[in-house]
């Protein structure tokens, strides 16, 4: 079957070069259709080379590209597709962008650009090329280049595009290739240059053909150029005759002006009269002769006139017969190329289900093997966490027993014998007593600690009022320090409300108390909406903004652990546990938190929480 098919594209293709000659032959004598059709088919094959180079930015993963305003394509050297591409950003646009082309007339001042075409025909450097955009995001497309020597690279294959793609240096890039791009695109370099070699083969074929039809177009030209030669040579012999009367003519006159007729004699007379009857004879018998002269000329003409109406019709009637041609034609390529396009996925697509058949059944083994290694250890984990949360809890509350006898004895040696002691005593029993309150602070710390993330039953949280009830409950605060909290819409999350006000709360709080003297506190929230590719629900990202001292570079990892401070008591009062409750939140929810900050100028905490 498909050598059928195959012999029928061949004959289709062996007809259109036929037709081809047939067109070079009615174009020589000035057939503006068959020129007007040539110049379509050459519109469809420009605006079909600009139509794939948006389809490969379509089909194509590209990372941070959310951040960009315009999607931005370069067109190197001098190449008129560059007209095509802007036309075509008019009315269409990339991943909801708007498109701007940018010409480049050398490779080394390529740059700030998503996608570069370059033609093969201005001889640039493939290699030199790739090393200028290599780890720079930007996707090459070129054309007519030899196989895998790009990412993209597409071929002119008659009035269409053909391609193939180079995923190795494609997913180097960081791009991701959708399954549809793949699955049209040229897999062998021997089909690539089967490709090159069919049209190769039929431009060959095509000029042999345009020979012979200019061969017969001279002679045409020839028979013409001969007849005007025979008319051009019968107009020189009446230009010859009538310059001879013309001189006859002026020697007659001059013979009357001279001789002064009415004083001549009477043989003179005779002599003119004779002279002027044989000129008048000369004159008749010329213009008999010119009249016949004419009146063949018109013959000849009318003849002429005939022979190129008959042309005429006989090529109306040959442009009919090629329109059907053509289109009966174009009904069968349609044909034949559905036909071996559907046999061809029906032979990857059987190809496919059964490697993923075999991969699924290798992968399935994997897999299970994994899930029981996985359930094993969360089975460990879960018992060695219980055990820490009861040693947490157990340490915590044994510690909390001393801890309150101290504090109860240093209470009853204040007020029973605080006045025995001398003012190093006195001093000595308050720095006691100040401990054992700051290991009472810690030991509540860790305990609250320890139960974070536990609860694992989340409900939607409206972050708006969170924030409305953390200002209710910091209204004392606020007042004091006069502190300014400004905030957009936030949305609405899913997680556990009291460990998300847990986490605002102390943001804003390290906010308000890391603030430089003589400065009033202003903290900014805000959330923004991010998505890893349009398949996935994406997160919500949070940033909250103070204008407070800022944190060195070199803290920026330390200030996340349990219990770390970096200033003195005395300064900023706290256990330095805060920020440890913060990533615990955010990490039991599924996020990250992170910080930017520049000393004196203030710090900006990020953090995400799924969607």
């Amino acid at each position: 079957m498909i050598n059928r098919y195959a012999t029928s594209l061949y004959r289709s293709i062996y007809e259109s070069l036929k037709l081809l000659g047939l067109f070079i032959f009615l174009f020589s004598f000035g057939t503006a259709n068959i020129c007007g059709q040539n110049m379509d088919d050459e519109e469809i094959k420009r605006v079909q080379r600009t139509i794939f180079i948006y389809n490969f930015a379509q089909q194509i993963g590209w990372p941070e590209l959310d951040e960009k305003d315009t999607f931005k394509i370069g067109v190197l050297g001098p190449d008129r597709t560059i007209l095509d591409l802007k036309s075509m950003a008019q009315k269409r646009k990339i991943f909801g962008k708007q498109i701007e082309i940018i010409r480049f007339q050398s490779v080394k001042s390529i740059k700030d650009i998503e996608l570069l075409y370059v033609h093969n025909k201005f001889n640039y450097d493939i290699n030199y090329i790739l090393r200028k955009v290599s780890g720079k995001n930007i996707l090459l497309v070129t054309e007519d280049y030899n196989y895998k020597t790009s990412m993209i690279n597409m071929v002119n294959v008659g009035n269409s595009f053909e391609y193939e793609i180079n995923e190795e240096r494609i997913t180097n890039e960081d791009f991701v290739v959708a399954p549809s791009l793949k699955q049209y695109a040229i897999t062998s370099s021997q089909k690539w240059k089967g490709l090159l070699k069919t049209t190769e083969d039929s431009l060959e074929k095509a000029l042999d053909e345009n020979k012979e039809q200019k061969a017969v177009i001279e002679e045409k030209e020839k028979q013409i150029t001969q007849q005007k030669e025979k008319i051009t040579n019968q107009e020189r012999a009446i230009d010859t005759i009538q310059f001879r009367i013309n001189e006859r003519n002026k020697w007659i006159e001059e013979l009357s002006i001279e001789s002064k007729i009415q004083e001549k004699k009477y043989e003179e007379k005779l002599l003119i009269e004779k002279e002027l009857e044989k000129n008048i004879q000369d004159q008749l018998t010329f213009i008999k002769d010119q009249d016949k002269r004419i009146n063949d000329s018109a013959e000849e003409i009318l003849k002429q006139q005939e022979y190129l109406d008959q042309q005429n019709d006989q090529i109306k009637k040959q442009e009919a017969v090629l329109q059907e041609q053509l289109s009966e034609i174009d009904s069968q390529k349609k044909i034949n190329w559905s036909l071996i396009a559907l046999i061809i996925i029906t032979i990857v697509a059987g190809f496919v289900l059964y490697k993923n058949y075999l991969n699924k059944k290798k992968l399935s083994a994997k897999l299970q093997q994994k899930n029981k290694e996985i359930h094993e250890q969360s089975l460990v984990l879960a018992s060695k966490n219980k055990e820490l949360e009861q040693f947490a809890y157990i340490a915590s509350h044994d510690l909390q027993e001393p801890l309150n006898t101290i504090s109860s004895f240093i209470g009853l040696i204040s007020e029973d014998y605080g006045d025995s002691f001398d003012e190093v005593g006195k001093e000595s029993l308050d720095y006691i007593k100040d401990a054992s309150i700051r290991m009472k602070k810690l030991i509540d710390s860790l305990l609250e600690y320890s139960r974070l993330g536990r609860t694992k039953e989340f409900s939607n949280v409206n972050m708006n009022i969170v924030l409305k009830e953390l200002k209710g409950d910091f209204k004392h605060i606020l007042e004091r320090t006069n502190t300014v909290i400004m905030a957009n819409d936030l949305p609405i999350v899913k997680g556990n409300e009291i460990e998300l006000r847990l986490l605002i709360q102390n943001l804003i709080s390290n906010g308000i108390k890391f603030t430089r003297e003589n400065t009033i506190p202003e903290i900014q929230i805000d959330a923004t909406h991010r998505s890893i590719n349009e398949h996935t629900k994406g997160f919500w990202e949070f940033s909250v903004k103070d204008n407070g001292i800022g944190i060195p570079e070199i803290h920026k990892e330390r200030i996340f652990a349990i219990f770390q401070r970096l200033h003195s008591r005395e300064k900023y009062q706290g256990t330095g546990i805060g920020l440890a409750h913060c990533k615990k939140i955010v990490e039991s929810h599924g996020g990250q938190i992170w910080l930017e900050s520049e000393e004196e100028k203030g710090t900006t905490f990020y953090f995400t929480i799924p969607q």
